[in-house]
């Protein structure tokens, strides 16, 4: 393993130094399934990720991401970390070099000695197998010491460069506690900042990248649905669109031609905001009767204290109502906020809608919920909005309560 590698011991290290922003770091593994586990474990602990299989990879990675942490999986099997070594050195790596192996492993003490022995910042290595926890431990110093800042980036900026994704959270039936849905959330993973939430992107109603915005959700939400029924079986999907897009001339014709045509199928909804449904809801009724012969729902979203503005309709054009998750939580110990719920149920139930509580974020709130009569729960209790891949794998499990 040491081969080529005496010769280039004397080249200047380059520095890179401890970052001021998210840290970066490259998981380097033979295996896809072990590089795809190890990239969502780093990511959950706040690191931007890329990932190699093979020494021509890692050394495009050091050329172009700087990353401070190099994740190197070792396996009898897997890849020859002596080449990765002499690529590190040979680039003059100035990173953390962490070694993730087995237990009582050979491989992993060698290539931990000649790692020391050619000057790179070896960690203590990393054997499995581990708790996050552990791995935390070893790349603390790599993490910021306070919050990381987080940029106003322009969302054509970001459209431009392929930033956006769509994100999942489940729905679950809260009777059974069986996953029936998601609800997509777009997300920007920022080459430097990581992944930024959408209020630092959300553009204005009257910005001109708005409706490219609320295309690109409209667009990725199908191609996501696809995969997910190739990963594992159909999921209904929901997806947020603002009502200025929806009065745009030909949107709601748009939404419905691009529903997919697949017999398993089983229908989008798309939500909005309550104060904007109720502020014209004469309008909203129309296009719910269009979208539902196309297979599309209309929900509102965010329903609270201005629940009474829906009473006494004729009928009521929305498929689900879904409780403002500041009103869930913590419902059970708060009587103003269990009375808002609990119209919000009756008022689903009257007119044959489905009632949403958002928010359930302990299991006190999802007592509360299933006694109020909610149809389905959202909220952190059952698992956090996470990437489509990871939400694929998740989706495998039908119950969710052993996540919680």
């Amino acid at each position: 393993m040491n081969d080529g590698m005496g010769e280039i011991t004397g080249l200047k290290p380059k520095t890179f130094g401890r970052r001021k922003v998210t840290p970066r770091a490259c998981v380097a593994d033979g295996k896809r399934h072990l590089r795809a586990f190890m990239s969502e474990v780093l990511e959950d602990l706040g690191f931007v990720t890329t990932e190699c299989a093979s020494a021509d990879e890692l050394r495009a990675v050091l050329s172009g991401d700087l990353p401070d942490l190099i994740l190197l999986g070792i396996a009898a099997d897997g890849i020859e970390p002596g080449r990765f070594l002499e690529i590190l050195v040979r680039e003059a790596y100035d990173g953390k070099v962490l070694a993730v192996g087995a237990r009582e492993s050979i491989i992993i003490r060698a290539v931990q000695q000649v790692g020391e022995e050619y000057g790179l910042a070896m960690l203590p290595p990393l054997t499995t197998p581990f708790a996050a926890l552990t791995l935390r431990e070893r790349v603390a110093m790599l993490l910021p010491d306070e919050p990381v800042p987080r940029p106003a980036v322009h969302v054509g900026e970001a459209l431009h460069a392929g930033w956006l994704e769509l994100w999942y959270q489940s729905t679950i039936d809260a009777h059974t506690l069986v996953r029936r849905g998601a609800e997509a959330l777009v997300r920007m993973r920022h080459p430097t900042w990581g992944v930024v939430p959408p209020a630092y992107f959300i553009p204005e109603a009257h910005d001109p990248h708005f409706r490219d915005l609320s295309e690109f959700v409209i667009e990725r939400a199908v191609q996501d649905w696809y995969y997910l029924l190739e990963q594992q079986s159909a999921v209904d999907l929901s997806i947020n669109l603002p009502a200025p897009y929806l009065r745009e001339p030909q949107a709601v014709s748009d939404l419905c031609r691009r529903v997919p045509a697949h017999p398993a199928f089983g229908g989008l909804t798309v939500e909005i905001a309550s104060e904007e449904a109720i502020g014209d809801l004469d309008f909203f009724s129309e296009i719910a009767r269009e979208m539902r012969f196309h297979n599309i729902g209309l929900s509102i979203d965010n329903l609270g204290a201005d629940w009474p503005a829906l009473m006494d309709l004729d009928r009521l054009p929305f498929t689900k109502l879904k409780a403002d998750r500041q009103f869930v939580t913590g419902c059970g110990d708060d009587r103003l906020k269990r009375t808002v719920c609990r119209h919000v149920v009756e008022l689903a139930q009257s007119y044959g809608a489905v009632a949403v509580a958002e928010g359930v974020e302990s299991r006190a709130d999802l007592v509360s919920a299933s006694e109020l009569g909610f149809d389905f729960m959202q909220g952190y209790l059952f698992g956090k909005p996470m990437p489509l891949k990871k939400f694929a794998r998740s989706a495998s499990t039908r119950t969710v309560m052993s996540q919680a």
